[in-house]
């Protein structure tokens, strides 16, 4: 049997509840669970719901703060950068990134001239209702305007085609327990 550990929250924390996206403050003293850790955000369980905690205020829950390398140290082009940065988005209901989950339809990066470039995603959600959409589109906004050359981006969210689970990759399906 697993046995998770409960963490007293250090200090006031902003959090996002999920699935809705509505902000909340986690309290100094509350006590939680933390449900994953990936990307740039935890995933807890604290009075019965999930929220999610940037990983920079990781702190807050007595952990590591949470933070990635700079992208612009890392090889390959613009768009190998782009793809590289979506696979650090996470559900924060399912253990597996945006791109493996098959959230991604597509990714146009378009060079401007002078190593500039526009960067235009097309991306859905596992249920239309999901009120983490918006949370989720500004993240991808935010990691893709951290590389070097991006001018502007642009996140479309559709639901057509809707998501299932055929769209995850077979890396996905594995680590879900699906295959």
């Amino acid at each position: 049997m697993h046995r998770q550990t409960v963490i007293e929250v250090k200090r006031d924390v902003e959090a996002t509840l999920i699935p809705s996206g509505v902000k909340v403050k986690l309290q100094q003293g509350t006590q939680a669970f933390i449900t994953q850790a990936l990307g740039t955000s935890y995933t807890v369980h604290v009075n019965g719901n999930l929220v999610r905690v940037s990983g920079k205020d990781g702190d807050a829950l007595g952990l590591v703060k949470l933070d990635l390398p700079d992208i612009n140290q890392a090889d390959g082009s613009v768009e190998d950068k782009v793809w590289q940065q979506l696979k650090t988005c996470f559900d924060p209901e399912i253990p597996v990134n945006i791109v493996d989950l098959g959230l991604v339809y597509e990714c146009k990066v378009i060079p401007l001239g002078m190593n500039d470039f526009d960067v235009a995603v097309t991306m859905t959600l596992t249920a239309p209702g999901c009120g983490m959409g918006p949370v989720l589109v500004a993240e991808v906004e935010e990691k893709i305007r951290e590389i070097h050359g991006v001018a502007h981006v642009k996140v479309e969210l559709v639901f057509d085609p809707p998501w299932n689970r055929d769209c995850m990759s077979e890396e996905a399906k594995l680590q879900l327990g699906l295959l």
